[in-house]
């Protein structure tokens, strides 16, 4: 039997895309599990910070260790948007391997399978691409919660990300292969599906009569009551009344929302080309607030961009604090060759970038715990996974994406149940399963 390690960076995408190789793999009867070495690596790279680019150089030189007689693919953004770094590396030398670029993940398996060396490149056009990848899964693997690719690519170039450049136009999966694809994850035994894309609130613009993502969840969470569906993130421009109020009306569509702000002031914001000021982001999630009091909001923010003062990052902290969100996601901000912002002046330096992550990731703990808080008391609807925490008990997440640890037997996993959230130790809420 032939044996191949799928590694995976980056992006629930990617995650969904190296799922669609697994499944590949394992219909022509190929192992995709175990430990010792194997016959074929294929490395699923991200790009969207330089630390990412690096740790896709480090998968592929870890990967070679374990198996050095290994063929090796590599793919993924870093494929895109460096292959000729990838190519020239000293560990590549004298080996077989080919880098495939995202405009051709789908010939990824049946190139893989071909007899003899691997083509070094099969790199399309990524910026010509009209169509997304057709990437069919089958299982996504044994967890309770399954991630559904419905859109790939962008159109809105933000000055400091590459993105864009390596995942090319946005593209929509038509609305009944959507629904044929979750299908499919429910029938596998998925409770949850995540919709995700790179660009996810662009689905439908691309398709002749759409739908527009408010009309895909609307099909999918009527066509599939029993499954929770989870929406991944979405710009605030792109959040209206007519979306919260599907998902106040359907109890299947998840109360959480995650939103990039990015900054909390006008004027880098515009650098950033960002579509949006901070009293429009206020009012949308005034809005969110609005029609789903209880629900968990995530927000993105870069620190450091180039020309950030610190008067800019303290109107960026104060916005911040006055607004009623769960949980943040901090980035330092890093050049991307090729994009416009690499090119900007102003560049803040490395210890001055490391203090204002720490003070956003301090203020978002505090945020994170006060909607913790909130929810004591509550009796909510939680999704067991299938792995126990290290001190024996079972885990998983409210339909509003608090983590929760209970006491239960193994026949609670994998299964959906009442849970009063009774005690929060430290930054662990601790409940108990509703009896009745």
């Amino acid at each position: 039997m032939h044996s191949v390690q799928i590694i995976t960076l980056g992006c629930k995408v990617n995650q969904f895309e190296s799922a669609s190789f697994r499944t590949g793999f394992e219909r022509v009867g190929w192992s995709t599990g175990g430990e010792g070495p194997v016959d074929l690596v294929v490395i699923n790279t991200c790009a969207v910070t330089a630390k990412a680019g690096a740790q896709s150089r480090q998968a592929i030189r870890q990967a070679l260790r374990h198996s050095p007689d290994a063929r090796l693919i590599v793919t993924g953004c870093y494929a895109e948007a460096a292959a000729a770094t990838i190519a020239d590396m000293p560990e590549l030398a004298n080996r077989s391997f080919t880098i495939i670029g995202n405009s051709d993940k789908e010939l990824l398996v049946q190139t893989a399978l071909q007899d003899g060396d691997l083509p070094e490149r099969l790199m399309g056009d990524i910026m010509a691409a009209t169509e997304i990848c057709r990437l069919p899964v089958g299982r996504f693997g044994a967890r309770t919660r399954a991630f559904l690719r419905v859109q790939d690519g962008c159109d809105s170039y933000c000055s400091y990300c590459i993105v864009p450049f390596t995942r090319g136009p946005s593209r929509s999966l038509p609305a009944d292969e959507v629904v044929r694809q979750a299908a499919i994850f429910a029938a596998a035994g998925h409770k949850e599906i995540v919709v995700t894309g790179i660009h996810l609130g662009y689905y439908g613009r691309d398709l002749v009569g759409g739908p527009p993502l408010p009309g895909l969840l609307d099909r999918l969470s009527a066509a599939l009551p029993q499954i929770r569906f989870r929406i991944s993130s979405l710009e605030p421009i792109e959040i209206d009344e007519r979306l919260l109020e599907l998902v106040a009306a359907r109890p299947n569509l998840m109360p959480h929302l995650h939103i990039p702000l990015q900054s909390g002031d006008d004027e880098i914001l515009s650098r950033m080309n960002r579509r949006y000021t901070v009293a429009r982001f206020a009012k949308v999630i005034a809005l969110c607030r609005q029609y789903l009091p209880d629900a968990a909001i995530g927000i993105d923010v870069l620190a450091g961009f180039p020309g950030e003062t610190e008067a800019h990052f303290t109107r960026t902290r104060s916005f911040l604090e006055g607004l009623d969100w769960t949980y943040l996601h901090v980035f330092p901000y890093s050049d991307r060759p090729g994009t416009e912002a690499a090119t900007f002046r102003g560049k803040v330096a490395k210890q001055d970038k490391s203090r204002r992550v720490a003070e956003l990731m301090a203020l978002g703990e505090q945020k994170k715990l006060a909607f913790y808080r909130r929810q004591l008391g509550r009796r909510l609807p939680v999704l067991v996974e299938t792995q126990r925490t290290g001190d024996g008990l079972l885990r998983g997440f409210t339909d509003n994406y608090v983590p929760v640890v209970i006491a239960g037997e193994d026949t609670l996993m994998d299964t959906i149940v009442m849970v009063e959230l009774q005690h929060l130790e430290n930054t662990i809420l601790r409940g108990e399963v509703c009896q009745g």
